[in-house]
Parts: structure tokens; C-alpha cells; sequence
């Protein structure tokens, strides 16, 4: 078994994360499965920004867990999530860090949505 390597945010590879100063909602197929005035904003090195919304925000009967796992050195393990639609899955479309590293910890207990599946409105 290998040890997962762990990275600090740096000058070199910067992380931020900040409150989104108004309204984020996610829909699929135009039903709304997620609204919130309490998004945050993650900004890493030169990737695009993510919305992370929180849970509670969220309709998670919407949502299907799946056995899919990945790793950041810099935030943690990575669980997903599939959104089930009445035109079919979107497979792996959400993803979330339960149990993010410290320089992140604000993200435990958010979602994030892949953009390309679902629409996201910022307001």
C-alpha cells in the first residue's frame, strides 16, 4: 500500500476559498436541485473557480451515490455523486471532500457540480 502524498497550499500553488457574495443554484433539466446564499467560492493555482454549495442546500433525493473515489494531495479523498434525471443518469456529476485537509476544511459538508452537466446560475 502506498501513502498518499500531502500538499500544502503554497505561492507556488495557491488554494483560496471564500463566501460567494450572492446567490448560486444548480438545475438539471429545469428542475432546481440545489439554491443557496451561502456558496463558497474555491479558487486553486490556475483552475477554473468552483461553487461548492452546502449540503443542506441541496435536494440530495436527486442524487445517487457512487463507488467512485479520487484524491487531491491538496484537499483529500473525493466521494460522487450521479443525478438522476427523467432523461437518464448523469454519472459521477457531483462531487464532495467529507473529510477535506485542514487548508481547506471549509469545503466538508459542500457539493460541487461538473458545469458541463449542470446548469449553473450565479447571481
Amino acid at each position: 500500500m502506498t501513502d498518499k502524498q500531502i500538499l500544502v497550499p503554497s505561492a507556488d500553488h495557491p488554494i483560496t476559498v471564500e463566501r460567494h457574495p450572492g446567490r448560486i443554484s444548480v438545475s438539471v433539466a429545469g428542475q432546481t436541485i440545489g439554491a443557496t446564499t451561502e456558496a463558497l467560492t474555491l479558487r486553486e493555482a490556475s483552475y477554473p473557480p468552483v461553487h461548492y454549495v452546502p449540503r443542506k442546500d441541496v435536494d440530495m433525493s436527486a442524487l445517487t451515490r457512487t463507488d467512485h473515489q479520487t484524491y487531491c494531495p491538496y484537499k483529500g479523498d473525493c466521494s460522487y455523486y450521479s443525478i438522476e434525471t427523467a432523461d437518464g443518469t448523469l454519472t459521477n456529476a457531483v462531487w464532495t471532500y467529507e473529510q477535506p485537509y485542514a487548508s481547506v476544511a471549509e469545503i466538508g459538508g459542500y457539493l460541487a457540480f461538473y458545469p458541463d452537466r449542470v446548469d449553473l446560475v450565479e447571481e
